[in-house]
């Protein structure tokens, strides 16, 4: 049996104008070797490094031992948040959204172009692992706001594949003033997409989804409405 990896994937959401809600859907490129071609949300492999003292100590909102209790006290303080901190990682490495805030805790703005384009630049060097993650956040003098994470749900991979991940799903808003690219080296595009009308492409060919995208779709389709996501999960 093939031990399961762990990983972390987060589904932004935001409010749409007709009361409801949409999601954000990443396609693979079609040579991964991982789910290559779908429809998934942003995430990845937790990695040694998403919990590292470098990193944690950028991190504010939730505590090791917080994060640790939520996940079922399955694993240290410190490996319990890097799955946090995976998801802040992977947004930003796959879209561009920065889950972060200043030192003096608001909410990054990324309005002015010079900054956007400076930290754009970044988040290809990350991407491209030429920069770390955390060599980035020291960089721009940022911290990790894990407060905007919310926990919701645990995949496991079945014994049966030969690639298996230990998955974790966290819901998180989009920030205000931010947009997700379209698409980036690891997405060949992105779409905004209420959680009924993904299923309704189900069985389409040029929008391949497979579970556990489709059952978190399904929980999802079934709050209707943006005030009961936000209620249900306590959305920040």
């Amino acid at each position: 049996m093939i031990p399961p990896r762990f990983a972390s994937t987060v589904v932004l959401v935001r409010p749409a104008r007709s009361g409801g809600f949409e999601v954000l859907l990443t396609r693979r490129p079609p040579g991964m070797r991982f789910l290559g071609g779908f429809y998934v949300f942003p995430g990845g492999t937790v990695h040694a490094d998403d919990y590292s003292a470098k990193v944690l100590k950028r991190c504010r909102g939730l505590s090791g031992d917080d994060a640790r209790k939520i996940l079922g006290n399955e694993h240290d303080p410190e490996l319990a948040s890097g799955h946090w901190i995976a998801c802040v990682r992977e947004l930003f490495e796959e879209v561009g959204v920065l889950l972060c805030s200043d030192e003096a805790g608001a909410a990054v703005d990324l309005r002015d172009e010079a900054t956007k384009k400076r930290i754009e630049l970044e988040r290809q060097a990350v991407a491209r692992k030429e920069l770390e993650f955390s060599s980035f956040l020291d960089n721009e003098n940022l911290y990790c706001d894990l407060s905007r994470i919310v926990y919701f749900d645990h995949w496991v991979t079945p014994e049966i594949y030969s690639m298996r991940f230990d998955t974790r799903f966290y819901l998180a808003s989009l920030p205000p003033d931010q947009t997700a690219l379209r698409f980036s080296e690891e997405v060949t595009d992105s779409v905004w997409i209420r959680p009924e009308d993904a299923l309704a492409r189900t069985y389409d060919r040029d929008f391949p989804l497979i579970p556990p995208t489709t059952t978190v779709l399904g929980n999802l389709a079934r709050l209707g409405s943006w005030d009961r996501l936000r209620t249900k999960y306590f959305l920040p």
